[in-house]
């Protein structure tokens, strides 16, 4: 078993970028500029954007980030994401999800400029990248091709089975893996909740991706030997062990599987950092366009 190690390629990237960021000042352009909007308290979300606000000042981006109450309205916030669709300093926006449920979630992606939408969830972007044409892919799917393509995982002909179907992860996952690129042309089984016969499924396959959110769901007697474990899971849950009250654990029960995986990534230290490095690399694509 190799452990893909997600912090040390997204370290990697990081300097690249940086360097990418100096060539780009150096032809006259400005410093890439993601600005972030939270909104409440979200624990999880605070830890994910002060990971990305660090991230930024290491490659040497500018970052805003713009915080709201839980009671912010729906008006508000889309006259806000308004305001820095126009805002020519800023390349790149997102907005940390999930939000609280009185706003609607599809009306504030719908109301991100595409050319801003470095989460590449903008329904603009999703159809570009459906129909592989160039557009801001979804992080976390993206950071998976990075880390298979990095570790010289041959997907094509392979046989991958993604469990979850969401907008953010599973669904641009299955169609990416298919279509005709160097990190692509794998035949793609998606399994959801509704999945009948799930675990004979995917012990067939030779790549799995777990992203359903059911921490440690996938189990060793649902792998085949030498299989590719990818585990999308964060899930927060309580703990006496850690100071915080709490750690994070993956989809994927990790020591068991583990003995019949050929690579595996855990959780933290696998998919997470790819995200964000994911993110710095869509929003240095959104501020050379304009040089």
């Amino acid at each position: 078993m190799k452990l893909i190690d997600g912090k040390k390629i997204s370290s990697e990237i990081k300097e690249e970028i940086a360097q990418e960021v100096h060539e780009l000042l150096a032809k006259g352009g400005k410093k890439p500029h993601l600005a972030a909007i939270l909104v409440g308290n979200d624990g999880g979300s605070e830890t994910y954007v002060a990971h990305k606000v660090k991230a930024c000042e290491q490659v040497g981006f500018d970052s805003t980030l713009i915080r709201f109450p839980d009671s912010v309205s729906e008006h508000e916030l889309i006259e806000k994401i308004k305001e820095v669709n126009q805002n020519a300093d800023i390349d790149g926006l997102i907005v940390q999800l999930p939000i609280p449920e009185h706003i609607s979630e599809e009306k504030v992606i719908e109301c991100i400029d595409p050319k801003k939408d470095v989460d590449g969830f903008h329904p603009a972007n999703v159809g570009r990248m459906v129909a592989g044409m160039p557009a801001f892919v979804s992080a976390t799917p993206n950071g998976i091709l990075e880390l298979l393509s990095r570790y010289q995982i041959e997907t094509s002909g392979k046989h991958c089975v993604v469990i979850g179907r969401s907008n953010i992860v599973g669904r641009p996952m299955s169609i990416l893996l298919s279509q005709k690129r160097t990190t692509g042309n794998a035949t793609v089984t998606v399994c959801h909740s509704r999945t009948e016969n799930l675990k004979e499924i995917s012990k067939q396959a030779d790549i799995v991706i777990a992203a359903l959110g059911k921490p440690e769901f996938l189990t060793a007697d649902m792998v085949k030997e030498g299989a590719v474990i990818i585990d999308v899971g964060t899930t927060r849950v309580k703990s006496d062990k850690t100071k915080s009250g709490w750690k994070l654990k993956g989809d994927v029960k990790f020591d068991e599987v583990a003995e019949k995986a050929s690579y595996i990534t855990p959780v933290p230290g696998g998919v997470g950092p790819m995200t964000i490095v994911s993110l710095l690399k869509n929003t240095l694509l959104a501020a050379q366009k304009k040089v």
